[in-house]
């Protein structure tokens, strides 16, 4: 197995497992806004309902779409060279396919007066996401995870910890627009709720990506 197809399974590996546990995050904030409450008892099963369809299907089908479309793009990107006019084109070429896998992005109308500053803000985490993915996808030197493969990327927890705080704020972002026009969302029912819950989970992510890469780093 080449480096390149190393990296690029640990990478994945771990992609998928954050994935796994936001989505069972998100379920248990809902579960717990449904149960604090005051919804009526049509409400609340419609809310539970379309939670738990997203999570079960869309969701996990758009994120493994966007790891997987980010890795490939990644692993393409350096094959060809990785040179800046190579990294734009590929922003431009595959950019569409991640905004359309995108979780937020497919619950929200796109006729939307503030759909364009989301699609913008998708595309600034996906430019961050990729570059994030070449700089993993490219160390040669020897690794057995992924936490090795993260200190070798990048060499100070400063950088990592940089490149961590310009995704989530582009999470951020995105999560702003929809909060202050809940208008955009097709959401019919409890958009209240799903935006409370998706807010709390932003801010518990963070938390966790935290101390994540505080554990990762303190192996040094």
């Amino acid at each position: 197995m080449s480096y390149l197809e190393r990296n690029f399974q640990l990478i994945k590996e771990r992609m998928i497992q954050q994935m796994e546990i936001s989505l069972k995050l998100g379920k248990d904030l809902i579960d717990t806004e449904l149960d604090t409450g005051l919804l009526n008892f049509i409400v609340k099963p419609l809310v539970k309902l379309f939670y738990d369809n997203w999570a079960q299907n869309d969701a996990r089908d758009g994120t493994l779409k966007q790891i997987n479309l980010t890795l490939e793009s990644g692993k393409k990107l350096l094959l060809n060279g990785n040179s800046l006019e190579d990294f734009n084109e590929i922003i431009d070429n595959d950019f569409p396919k991640y905004l359309e896998a995108d979780q937020i992005s497919r619950q929200c109308h796109k006729g939307h007066k503030n759909y364009e500053r989301l699609a913008q803000a998708a595309k600034e985490t996906f430019t961050n996401y990729l570059r994030e993915v070449v700089k993993l996808l490219e160390v040669k030197e020897d690794v057995d995870n992924y936490g090795d493969l993260c200190r070798i990327a990048f060499k100070s927890k400063e950088s990592a910890e940089k490149n961590l705080m310009n995704q989530l704020d582009f999470t951020n972002k995105a999560i702003k627009i929809v909060e202050d026009d809940p208008a955009i969302l097709k959401i019919p029912v409890g958009r209240r709720i799903i935006l409370k819950a998706l807010r709390n989970g932003y801010r518990r992510t963070r938390t966790e990506f935290i101390k994540s890469l505080n554990e990762t780093y303190s192996q040094n």
